[in-house]
């Protein structure tokens, strides 16, 4: 299937179903978050697939196959979006919100707390959404996708100090979109707890 001659037998179809395959899910979570599609993100998904299987003799033995994955990932999309850019408009629609990825413990919360987190948790995806590029990535990434600085600043090609600042900048500018009333609530769960 690919083009593209393996370098060794390293490069193999066994060592790409050993290093990237299991993480599709991880992959596809990061695709959904940046189209905000599900259509869109299972074909971000297949080009991030596709391309890293043509790419494989690139990758490194030892190094982070998700980061790796990740990058291809946020390129295809970024790619997409410049294409796209010139014809695509900013649609009044419904926003597409992943906003169940909390694990809720229900021996220690009732069902009034439990309402709030998941509707805060709504609101936070809601706000992430929101954001412009670059710091909806960074968000995704660090924040959501549990990547150190250090794996998105490879991932975003930037240094740590910028994915930093990013960070800081979008968090910020996520708790000014969230209602006073959440985040009131939210600190009355902290005091109780």
């Amino acid at each position: 299937m690919s083009s593209v001659a393996c370098a060794s037998a390293d490069y193999d179809d066994a060592s790409f179903e050993r290093e990237a395959v299991p993480w599709i899910d991880d992959v596809y979570r990061f695709a959904l978050s940046l189209t905000r599609n599900k259509a869109d993100a299972d074909d971000l998904l297949q080009e991030t697939y596709l391309r890293a299987y043509r790419a494989w003799g690139t990758f490194r033995p030892g190094s982070n196959a998700l980061t790796w994955l990740f990058t291809l990932c946020r390129h295809w999309h970024l790619r997409a979006a410049l294409r796209n850019r010139r014809w695509v408009h900013l649609e009044n629609g419904d926003a597409n919100v992943v906003a169940d990825s909390g694990e809720w413990r229900q021996n220690t919360l009732d069902v009034e707390e439990l309402t709030i987190q998941r509707d805060l948790v709504a609101s936070i995806f809601e706000a992430i959404d929101r954001l412009r590029e670059p710091y909806r990535s960074t968000v995704l990434l660090v924040d959501v996708e549990d990547q150190t600085y250090a794996e998105a600043a490879t991932i975003c090609r930037v240094p740590i100090g910028t994915i930093r600042s990013r960070l800081f900048r979008a968090r910020r500018l996520i708790r000014g979109m969230i209602s006073p009333n959440e985040t009131a609530d939210r600190l009355a769960i902290r005091a109780r707890g």
